[in-house]
Parts: C-alpha cells; sequence; structure tokens
C-alpha cells in the first residue's frame, strides 16, 4: 500500500483519536489526583491547627512557614492563598465521600468557584450539574453569578427535599427544565431595549450555543419560523426545540413588550397544532413558552396560564443584573408563579 493511501484513510485519525483519548483519561486522572491530594492537604493543615492554643494566630503563622517550605522545595503553586484555599475546601467537604464521588470529577478551578457558595443544597447542585454537563469554568462562573439554581427553582410549586436538586428531584416535570427570569446578556443589544421581535430572534440564533446553555440540559435546536399550517391557514413559531429528557418538542414565542391574553391563546393554539399536526406517537405533550420583556400577574393569573400546565409565560433580561436586581427579579417570578398555580 502506498504510504500516501495511508494519510487518506481512516487509518491516521483513528491513531489521533486513541492519542487523544488517552491524553484525556490521563489529565482526567491527574486533575482527579491532585484535587484528592489537596483536600487531603486540607484535613492535615486543620488537624495541626487543632494541636496549637492560640488557633488563629498559630494557623496564620502554620500556613505562612508551610507555604515557604514548600515552595524552596516544590516551587509555585503553594502560596499563603493557596494553602487557605486547601484548608477551606476540606472544611467546606469534611465527608471525604463527596471528595471522591463530586469534587474530583471537576477541576480544582471549578472547585474553589463552587466553595464560593454558602448553602450546602445550592453546592451540591453546582457540583452535580457541572459535572454531568460538562460546564467550563466560565460557564459554571456565569451561571453561579445568575443565580442558575434560584431561577430553576423559582418555576417550582413544589417543595424540594432538602438533600434534593431542583432538577433531580422531579426528573421529568417541565417546570425543573424552565428558568424565570432568563438573562440573555449576550444578545448585544443596546439599551434601553428597542429591538423588535425579529431582532431578538436573531440575536437568540446567532448566539446559539450560549442560549442553548442558558436554556438548560437536554435542549437541541429543532428550527425558527417553523410552519404548521392547516386547511385554510398557515402559522409560523418562532422558535423550535426538542428536549430529549421530557421527550417532546418546546416551542418558543418571542415578545418584545409587556404579556398579554392574546399571547397566551396564540401560544395555546400552537402547542395544540402542533401536537395534532408535528408530534409523534413515542413523544409527550408539547411544551410551549413565551419569552416577554414584562409579565402582567393579572394575565398570568386570569387567562389560559392558569389551566394550561404545558404553557408557560417567562421573563428575559437583555443584560447581566446586578445580584439585588436578580434576587429581586427572582422573587418577584417565583411570586408570580404561586399565584398561577394557587388552586393546586
Amino acid at each position: 500500500m502506498d504510504i500516501k493511501s495511508y494519510k487518506s484513510s481512516d487509518f491516521v485519525n483513528d491513531i489521533k483519536q486513541m492519542l487523544a483519548q488517552a491524553r484525556q483519561k490521563s489529565y482526567q486522572a491527574v486533575n482527579s489526583s491532585m484535587v484528592e491530594a489537596y483536600w487531603l492537604m486540607g484535613r492535615r493543615i486543620v488537624e495541626e491547627e487543632q494541636q496549637g492554643n492560640d488557633k488563629a494566630n498559630y494557623g496564620d503563622e502554620l500556613l505562612k512557614k508551610l507555604s515557604q517550605a514548600l515552595t524552596n522545595d516544590l516551587g509555585n503553586g503553594f502560596s499563603y492563598s493557596n494553602l487557605r484555599n486547601f484548608r477551606q475546601f476540606y472544611l467546606t467537604y469534611p465527608d471525604i465521600e463527596i471528595c471522591y464521588t463530586l469534587c474530583s470529577k471537576l477541576t480544582w478551578s471549578h472547585n474553589r468557584l463552587i466553595m464560593r457558595v454558602d448553602d450546602p443544597l445550592v453546592r451540591k447542585f453546582y457540583l452535580e450539574e457541572a459535572a454531568s454537563q460538562n460546564w467550563s469554568v466560565r460557564v459554571l462562573e456565569r451561571n453561579i453569578n445568575t443565580f442558575y439554581y434560584q431561577r430553576v427553582l423559582s418555576t417550582q410549586k413544589r417543595s424540594i427535599p432538602h438533600d434534593s436538586s431542583p432538577i433531580a428531584a422531579g426528573g421529568g416535570n417541565p417546570e425543573d427544565f424552565i428558568k424565570d427570569p432568563y438573562v440573555f446578556e449576550f444578545f448585544n443589544i443596546p439599551e434601553p431595549l428597542s429591538a423588535t421581535e425579529n431582532q431578538i430572534e436573531s440575536a437568540l440564533i446567532d448566539n446559539l450555543q450560549r442560549f442553548l446553555l442558558e436554556l438548560g440540559k437536554g435542549y437541541s435546536f429543532v428550527g425558527r419560523q417553523i410552519r404548521i399550517s392547516t386547511e385554510t391557514s398557515h402559522f409560523y413559531i418562532d422558535l423550535v426545540f426538542y428536549n430529549y429528557i421530557l421527550k417532546c418538542f418546546v416551542l418558543f414565542d418571542l415578545k418584545a413588550g409587556k404579556l398579554t391574553h392574546q399571547d397566551t391563546g396564540q401560544m395555546d393554539m400552537y402547542i395544540r397544532m402542533f401536537d395534532d399536526l408535528k408530534k409523534q406517537e413515542n413523544d409527550n405533550p408539547t411544551i410551549g413558552i413565551i419569552l416577554c420583556a414584562e409579565k402582567d400577574e393579572t394575565v398570568v393569573k386570569y387567562s389560559i396560564l392558569a389551566e394550561n400546565k404545558q404553557l408557560f409565560a417567562t421573563k428575559y433580561m437583555p443584560y447581566l443584573p446586578t445580584k439585588d436586581e436578580l434576587k429581586n427579579e427572582i422573587e418577584r417570578e417565583k411570586r408570580i408563579f404561586n399565584q398561577k398555580n394557587e388552586k393546586d
């Protein structure tokens, strides 16, 4: 066989793939070992600190001396602040099983971010989601800063067990996969927001990967301006996705202004038509989500939204809000959601 045929065949690609997989496994093994080592170092530091009478001052001096000794012998990477992080790592997760089963699946950079989260339940959620969804450090930081967990929780009408994440608790419930509000800081549309619905749709499609990350797990893009037709009329749905976990289509209708009862009636019709014309035998009922710039509590409470459990109206924020703004918005949306479901 001519050597050129090797280059044009799958042979070289197969070898490259084997090497890439081996390197990835090696990286993951080294990363897990280092994360476990940092936890063990943190535990040993805490044990040593317990021997001092004046624990605060003793611990501070202990870390300074340890940092100097390790840096002299092993080089960089053992600064005073790093050693404090190792200690905090152990204090945050004193159960070694959590270290082995969750923390070691992520990089040290991931773990440093998650350690800053105060609530143990929320920390566990981010550990599980970052590992299962392969979040980069940048995506994890954004999700923490935009209260990803709380925004999912805001759409849930039931209480969540203390040892469960909102998504894990419900399994395949639509509410577990919908945030309120959504944060679309990647729009790059100047404020005050005066964009048309077509411009908003184009901005989402132009940033489809980031849009999918914001939507959450299980979403696959189907298309935009999807036509559904009857004998006499054609209708166009702004955005259509399929969620392979919920096993159903998810329709999005974009509204540049305030939610109206006409919007809810239109989406209700789209859901019914899509179920009748597009849904396959093994699919679950279609979900409809109206993305709007403003929500009217009266419309939410007294429109078809109050009856149709497959229909949701959620607010989007076209900029990255401050933490206080986002907290207030989450509380507001949670109150609206509870009003919608107060009859249940």
